[in-house]
């Protein structure tokens, strides 16, 4: 088993831990190691097949993401939203149709898909990001935090716990951690736990073609949100939505059916015509859904002002998209997260 030491040691390479990790290295402070317990960096940023999976879009009033992404020329581009959009409302009536009002700027997407980000953020990492290392314990000695986990220990003057507070209570803390702490670290809602994601790849774009946008709306369909997903470059045609929770018990094959029959009904037979059709269901995501994973349907409340302080006598920091007080949830609040640790740390210097 091997023991590494770094002066800050980050857990979890999703948004927020690599935002941190960026902004160190912008201050010349390399002697860093993130530790990812996925296959995988990005966390619920998850692009495959040119499919967002995870997070996907943000608005112009995402600051802190929207500088960032300038910052690291990665490019963006506006979600398609032209053309008639779906409302089903009632199932035994006909659809309604509507249009976006132009005034209104669509939400932007990231080009390359979200996971552009992600491995622009990492690249100035690429040796010190461990995957498959899953923490089990963290433990101050003396003046330093140990860090137990499957592949070997790790030591380091400070460490940024970016994962979900919910999962983060899997870890062993020493001394524990406050109990009002652990007490909010477990009622806090993990952003996408209980989201289910459908995504289907085509030909050509045969909704666009139709006249119609590829968002279709409606809580008691098979697939309540729906839209185009279409590459920044018009390489790769696509319609992404989430799926309907209470197809959650049924087969993949049973589920699937399920889609394709809502999505032809509504969008037309060309829909059968698909070239690639994936799921991802988080809630079956060890590393982002509890056990006690439960529908959210009102906003959760994030930001708590507990995930601010310093624990373990200065040495352990939280972050992460649930402990941002701006727009917690979102990209945004990841970035705004990670750059706010970022600044703290660097301030005790």
């Amino acid at each position: 088993m091997t023991q590494k030491k770094a002066r800050y040691i980050i857990i979890g390479a999703g948004l927020s831990g690599l935002t941190t990790a960026f902004k160190l290295h912008q201050k010349g402070e390399t002697n860093v190691l993130i530790l990812e317990a996925r296959d995988r960096i990005g966390g619920r940023i998850m692009t495959e097949n040119h499919i967002d999976f995870g997070a996907t879009w943000f608005q112009n009033h995402h600051e802190n993401l929207s500088s960032l992404i300038e910052e690291v020329a990665v490019e963006k581009f506006h979600q398609f939203s032209d053309g008639k959009s779906v409302l089903v409302y009632n199932s035994m009536a006909p659809a309604h149709y509507f249009e976006n009002d132009p005034k209104y700027p669509s939400a932007f997407r990231i080009a390359g898909g979200s996971a552009a980000l992600i491995e622009k953020l990492a690249s100035f990492y690429t040796e010190q990001i461990h995957t498959n290392t899953v923490v089990s314990e963290i433990k101050e000695v003396d003046n330093q935090i140990f860090i137990s986990t499957n592949n070997g220990n790790y030591i380091a003057d400070k460490v940024i716990v970016t994962i979900p507070p919910r999962i983060a209570t899997n870890i062993i803390f020493s001394p524990e951690l406050p109990a009002h702490l652990i007490h909010d670290m477990k009622n806090t809602h993990t952003w996408m736990s209980n989201a289910m994601k459908v995504g289907l790849t085509f030909k050509t774009p045969f909704w666009k073609v139709k006249g119609f946008s590829g968002t279709l709306i409606g809580q008691i369909g098979c697939v309540t949100e729906l839209y185009d997903h279409c590459c920044a470059d018009e390489k790769t045609f696509a319609l992404m939505g989430f799926v309907n929770e209470a197809l959650r018990d049924l087969s993949k094959e049973e589920r699937k059916a399920k889609i394709l029959a809502y999505l032809q009904k509504y969008l037309g037979d060309e829909v059968l015509n698909y070239v690639t059709y994936e799921e991802k269901d988080w809630s079956q995501d060890g590393f982002t859904a509890s056990s006690d994973i439960k529908s959210i349907y009102m906003s959760p409340r994030y930001g708590n002002s507990k995930f601010q302080e310093f624990y373990l006598n200065g040495k352990l920091l939280f972050s992460g998209a649930e402990t941002s007080s701006i727009h917690g949830g979102y990209m945004d609040g990841a970035v705004f997260s990670g750059l706010k640790v970022a600044e703290k740390i660097l301030s005790q210097e």
